[in-house]
């Protein structure tokens, strides 16, 4: 299960579901196994606002006719989907065995301070999110870091700075 957890949203944060998942789900409504499209209708909401909104997840419940009990535990079953805004880069540090034992504790540590963040959180900025990974094949060239897709290899942590101002850092972010 997911270890992120579901907070009501703020009156003025409540997010209102676009138009065309709506359209989307009421559509679905008319087939066999409507609720078959939950998972496909959850993707649809996270990748347009970069998480799941817990308003919309209502909505779904709503609109789907199936119990938020439901709707919630399909959303934190698979770990894919998030309940809290991301940033607009995801930073991830390598933390299996060959990256850890060359030093990738101590970048994730670094990533912490320079970010301003805890593992899961966006940035003040909504920059970066920061993640661990556990083994992302690259043995060979631990310690490794990837910044969206981009993998980066025998990363020492004074060389954070620079890396992550390709994506827009500015030390003074934090």
């Amino acid at each position: 299960m997911n270890a992120q957890t579901l907070e009501a949203e703020p009156a003025q944060g409540k997010k209102a579901l676009p138009e065309t998942i709506a359209r989307y789900i009421d559509d679905a409504k008319n087939l066999p196994h409507s609720e078959s499209y939950l998972i496909a209708v959850l993707q649809m909401i996270q990748k347009h606002f970069g998480y799941l909104p817990a308003s919309c997840m209502d909505e779904v419940s709503e609109r789907m006719q199936i119990p938020s009990a439901v709707v919630t535990g399909v959303a934190t079953f698979y770990h894919f989907f998030t309940f809290v805004p991301k940033g607009k880069h995801t930073v991830s540090v390598c933390l299996g065995t060959a990256c850890y034992v060359k030093g990738a504790g101590l970048l994730f540590e670094r990533l912490q301070d320079l970010l301003g963040v805890k593992p899961g959180e966006a940035s003040k900025d909504g920059l970066f999110t920061l993640e661990s990974a556990r083994c992302v094949g690259a043995c060979a060239l631990a310690p490794v870091m990837l910044v969206d897709d981009k993998v980066y290899a025998n990363v020492r942590p004074d060389e954070l700075p620079k890396i992550l101002s390709k994506y827009g850092f500015k030390p003074e972010m934090k």
